[in-house]
Formats: structure tokens, C-alpha cells, sequence
């Protein structure tokens, strides 16, 4: 059984919440989410925002933060067969309950059909919240390339209406800070 390493990223700001299924053989080993170099998740992040892609876990969390999403997985623990989600079994979820009740979080989207089917039977029939599916931001994911992925993920941005980012907040990615 492999036990999910990560804790969430949210604050009490956060109104996007996105869920991944299980991290990765790279990212358990740095202990962040989406550290395969290969993964396009920082990448379409930082293209739907205008801002340079964020390089250090600091960065990434101080990316979240300005951004107000908050950024965990379904699974908890499961058996797991390196990164393949395909191996997946024995699931455990993680409880979303601490997220949910301190981040006014508006939406709910999963990182591809495997979080999908995960937060489907073992997630939503709890907290009575549907997610949104958007196409998985795994290199396995061939037949989505980066410029057709963005254009899917442009979706979370809606939920910010018109003040994505606190003008004060986003200039640290204008001047290079992160």
C-alpha cells in the first residue's frame, strides 16, 4: 500500500479546487504535485494566467495562493505499480472535509478520467458536489498536445469572473519575483 506523501495546498481564499488521482513515482519523491518534467499541468496553469512557469515547490504554492486554487488528489492510498493510474487499486480517498469547510471554494475540477472515476464513487457521493473533467495534463496523455489542453483548461478561469488575480499578487510573477 503506498500512502499519499502530499498534503493539500488551499487557504482560506481558495475558490478552485483541483484534484489529481494519486501523485506520481517523481512527485512522491519531491513531495509536490505534477514534478514529472514531462507533466503539462504548471505549463497550461501558467499560459492561462500570463504568467512565466513557476520553477521551485515555493514558486508553485506562491502561484496557488495568487491564484486561489487549492490542489490535492482523490486517493489517499492505494496499490500502485509506479505511476501508472491504469494499476491502481485498494482505494482509500482523502477527505476533503478540512478544505471544504475553511476555502469558499466555488469549483470542483479533476485532473483527467482517472481522478473523474475516483472522485465519482468515492468522493462525491459524500459531499454532494460534482466535479468538472478536464483532460489529463500526463505526458501518457498524447492525444491532448499543450495548445488544445490550455484551451480545454481555460474553463477554471470563469470561476474567477473578471479578478483572476489581486493586482498587487500577480506583479510577483511580472517582475520575476517567483
Amino acid at each position: 500500500m503506498t500512502v499519499h506523501p502530499i498534503p493539500p495546498v488551499y487557504d482560506e481564499k481558495s475558490e478552485i479546487l483541483i484534484l489529481g488521482s494519486f501523485p506520481s513515482v517523481r512527485s512522491r519523491e519531491i513531495r509536490f504535485f505534477y514534478g514529472h518534467p514531462q507533466n503539462r499541468f504548471w505549463r497550461v496553469l501558467a499560459s492561462l494566467y500570463g504568467c512565466p512557469v513557476p520553477q521551485t515547490t515555493e514558486g508553485k504554492k506562491t502561484f496557488l495562493r495568487v491564484h486561489r486554487i487549492a490542489l490535492w488528489d482523490v486517493i489517499a492510498s492505494c496499490e500502485i505499480e509506479g505511476s501508472a493510474d491504469s494499476t491502481i487499486r485498494n482505494v482509500t480517498p482523502n477527505d476533503l472535509s478540512a478544505i471544504l469547510s475553511s476555502a469558499p471554494i466555488r469549483q470542483i475540477f479533476v485532473n483527467g478520467k482517472t481522478a473523474e472515476t475516483y472522485y465519482r464513487r468515492y468522493t462525491e457521493p459524500l459531499i454532494h458536489r460534482p466535479a468538472v473533467c478536464l483532460p489529463s495534463t500526463s505526458p501518457a496523455n498524447a492525444a491532448w498536445p499543450l495548445d488544445r489542453l490550455t484551451e480545454k483548461w481555460k474553463e477554471i478561469l470563469s470561476v474567477h469572473g473578471e479578478n483572476p488575480a489581486e493586482p498587487a499578487e500577480n506583479s510577483l510573477y511580472k517582475n520575476g519575483s517567483v
